[in-house]
């Protein structure tokens, strides 16, 4: 389990190191832009992937053009909602979003709904409404971004959960998959920043470099774990997926209640609770 752990470390260190960004003095979109450079280097170099698949005549290159596009900017967004609205929502918002992929395989891919998962769909999306729900002055002072960037993180990375399904489905290795659509998110990550930069709002700097490296080796690092996680475990793969959601939405509450003082109401509160027990009724269906 130590590699599961070692996952949910890295994915609420990127919650954390967003959090952060603004106080060190670091631009956000050039940290993701650099993330990208490390995460795609790490990637050629510890996991080797062959990309004998990307060029095979079915490679779905639609769906990794998809997640090109949509993962510099559901980054973004991821972002803006832990500035926002806090690392607790935020993290749990990302990982509530496997109610998106869960709808998707029971309406795309043919899979069985069963009642178990069905309780969890219901769970999940009663503990985002909690989550999100802002009232009096926490309201007024938050305004909309505090539920709306949440919901786009929600959103977003349900989206990209199905195109990698879609992509798994053609045969690509997941190696192979993350190679390619590191590399296709690179110039929309850049992009940005550069078109910020040529309108003098934003100037390139080495603190937002160090930052995006920063970013890249926790990312890249969550992902890696992950997998040997998964590897480790091969007759466990509920105990895993439980495991890190579960505790990435746990440790991301301690660090933003604990760390970062982080004000909740008792109902969004609540909303993480359900959150925990929502993705531990969909592990066991």
């Amino acid at each position: 389990m130590i590699f599961v752990w070692l996952s949910v470390l890295c994915s609420v260190l990127v919650s954390v190191l967003l959090k952060l960004a603004r106080r060190l003095d670091v631009d956000v979109g050039q940290a993701i832009a650099w993330n990208y450079v490390v995460a795609g280097v790490l990637t050629a170099l510890v996991l080797q992937p062959p990309l004998a698949g990307l060029r095979a005549p079915g490679a779905p290159w639609l769906a990794l053009a998809g997640l090109g596009l949509l993962l510099p900017t559901i980054f973004l967004a991821l972002g803006a909602s832990v500035r926002h609205a806090g690392i607790v929502r935020s993290d749990a918002a990302q990982r509530l979003s496997l109610l998106i992929s869960l709808l998707a395989a029971f309406v795309l891919f043919g899979e069985r709904l069963t009642a178990l998962k069905l309780a969890g769909i219901v769970l999940g999306l009663l503990a985002l409404l909690c989550m999100i729900w802002r009232t009096g002055a926490a309201a007024r002072s938050d305004g909309v971004a505090a539920w709306l960037y949440p919901l786009l993180v929600f959103a977003g990375f349900g989206t990209i959960d199905i195109l990698f399904k879609r992509v798994a489905l053609a045969g690509v290795p997941l190696g192979a998959s993350l190679q390619a659509m590191f590399a296709l998110a690179l110039p929309l990550a850049f992009a940005l920043p550069l078109w910020r930069h040529l309108r003098g709002r934003v100037r390139f700097n080495g603190r937002s470099a160090l930052g995006g490296i920063a970013l890249g080796l926790a990312n890249f690092g969550n992902i890696l774990f992950y997998l040997r996680g998964h590897r480790a475990l091969p007759q466990h793969p509920a105990l895993v997926f439980a495991s890190m959601n579960i505790g990435v939405v746990a440790l991301g509450a301690l660090v933003g209640l604990l760390l970062f003082r982080e004000r909740l109401s008792r109902l969004n509160l609540g909303g993480v609770l359900l959150a925990l027990l929502a993705i531990g009724v969909i592990a066991w269906g």
